[in-house]
């Protein structure tokens, strides 16, 4: 990698201040930004760097997707059409405890990876088993990972109690102490899946060590209705007297929530992820965007897993997103382009606690940049670059990618071997999988 990069775009977007720049030059020192000036200035001051013209491109903060399930992509397609608990505990569930392994969780995430890369993403918040696998699939391409440690009380092949799952997951925090691309969540899966014992033992550990939280919160009317059943009050209240409720929590989903559930949310600083395609697919609902907006929350954006959505295209999320919230606020005027761009780029660094560091253009942040070309007869003629971001752009886009000042992606290719053996092994599991389909499977096959 060069020690000066200086990148050459039309526009520069900088969705932390709404502005679009024109004309200007992005400097690329080592892992971070180092500094922003126009063009002409930068080609006098930096004429020995490594410069990458950018003529008709927009260049923005990598995307980053809020809440996945990375490894799941070796289960995309393998059961659609399907309501949420039959779709997890008769089809997903029975998969994940044959074929959930290191092997298979490190080539889902590389093959995640290869596709996030390719639609513009540079950090993901995950949420899956072995963590370790997952690590190494990120180190090992360079991406961006907060590996989310995930709890449950019932066994699985991967650990056999909640408190397996914990050991697990703070053994793997220690063991990747210090890589700069990987941190760790704990991620108690959801309330209907763990006890109160356990959700205040993360709490405890989250506090000591300074851990973030990842849960699924309020996806399904079935969950409310569960939880109304087994504690006598609803999700997010059951959490909020247990303490789980700060900055600390990503809260995945939060689709079904009132004014007063918008306010709580609000005043102890959780964020929420916002997953629109694998909320429509699965029929749970539509997330009242714009009013958890109004409320004050911090709202970001995520995929979910390949098995539920079935891409990690956050560039069509974002466009979903963006429509979906005019609809069911009956507003045209609620999410506009720059707020979904937020939404999907600095919103998602603060949600992890990652905005001193990702999320926007700035000299001294990590430079996890991405490059959209809108020279394309789709982005003509081209009005508002961020308009034609949110609502016209598709991931194909999306020509080059820096991580940590890494290009990872250069002119619509991948730089290194990632894409050949992710594609090998999707192949090979494609085949495995297949051939042990039980014959509730098969129905569906």
């Amino acid at each position: 990698m060069p020690r000066l990069q200086a990148l050459y775009p039309r526009w520069l977007i900088q969705p932390h201040s709404r502005t679009a720049l024109e004309q200007h030059a992005l400097i690329i020192r080592e892992n971070r930004i180092h500094d922003i000036l126009p063009a002409a200035a930068a080609r006098v001051q930096y004429q020995d760097a490594d410069a990458v013209s950018l003529p008709e491109h927009a260049l923005l903060p990598g995307l980053i997707n809020l809440h996945c399930h990375a490894a799941m992509t070796l289960l995309r397609g393998y059961a659609d059409d399907l309501v949420l608990m039959d779709w997890l505990q008769q089809h997903i569930w029975p998969a994940e405890a044959r074929h959930v392994s290191d092997e298979f969780v490190f080539d889902g995430t590389q093959l995640a990876i290869t596709e996030l890369i390719a639609g513009g993403v540079t950090c993901t918040n995950d949420m899956y088993f072995h963590h370790d696998a997952v690590a190494r699939a990120a180190i090992d391409a360079h991406y961006r990972m907060v590996v989310g440690c995930s709890i449950l009380e019932f066994p699985t092949p991967y650990a056999s109690d909640a408190d397996a799952y914990i050991s697990k997951a703070l053994t793997c925090r220690d063991q990747f102490a210090g890589e700069q691309l990987v941190s760790f969540t704990l991620a108690p899966h959801a309330p209907y899946t763990v006890s109160d014992a356990t959700f205040r033992r993360v709490i405890t550990l989250a506090d000591e060590l300074g851990m973030g939280i990842h849960c699924h919160i309020h996806e399904t009317q079935d969950e409310i209705a569960g939880s109304l059943n087994e504690h006598g009050v609803r999700p997010l209240e059951r959490l909020a007297r247990l303490g789980l409720l700060g900055s600390q929590l990503v809260a995945a989903h939060m689709v079904h929530v009132t004014d007063a559930e918008m306010d709580l949310l609000a005043r102890h600083g959780v964020s929420v992820a916002h997953n629109p395609a694998s909320n429509l697919k699965l029929a749970s609902g539509f997330a009242p965007v714009a009013a958890l907006q109004r409320h004050g929350v911090n709202v970001g954006l995520g995929t979910d897993g390949a098995a539920s959505n079935n891409k990690l295209d956050l560039f069509a999320d974002l466009r979903l997103a963006a429509l979906l919230a005019k609809a069911t606020d009956h507003n045209p005027t609620a999410l506009p382009a720059w707020d979904a761009l937020q939404m999907a780029t600095n919103n998602g660094a603060a949600a992890l606690g990652l905005q001193d560091q990702i999320g926007s253009l700035l000299p001294g942040l990590q430079a996890d940049v991405i490059a959209v070309s809108l020279a394309a007869s789709g982005a003509q003629p081209c009005y508002d670059p961020v308009s034609q971001l949110v609502y016209a752009t598709d991931r194909s886009q999306v020509s080059d990618v820096w991580i940590a000042g890494r290009r990872v992606f250069a002119e619509h290719q991948h730089t290194g071997p990632i894409a050949t053996r992710a594609l090998a092994a999707a192949q090979r599991w494609q085949a495995r999988i297949i051939a042990n389909r039980d014959a509730a499977d098969r129905t569906i096959a």
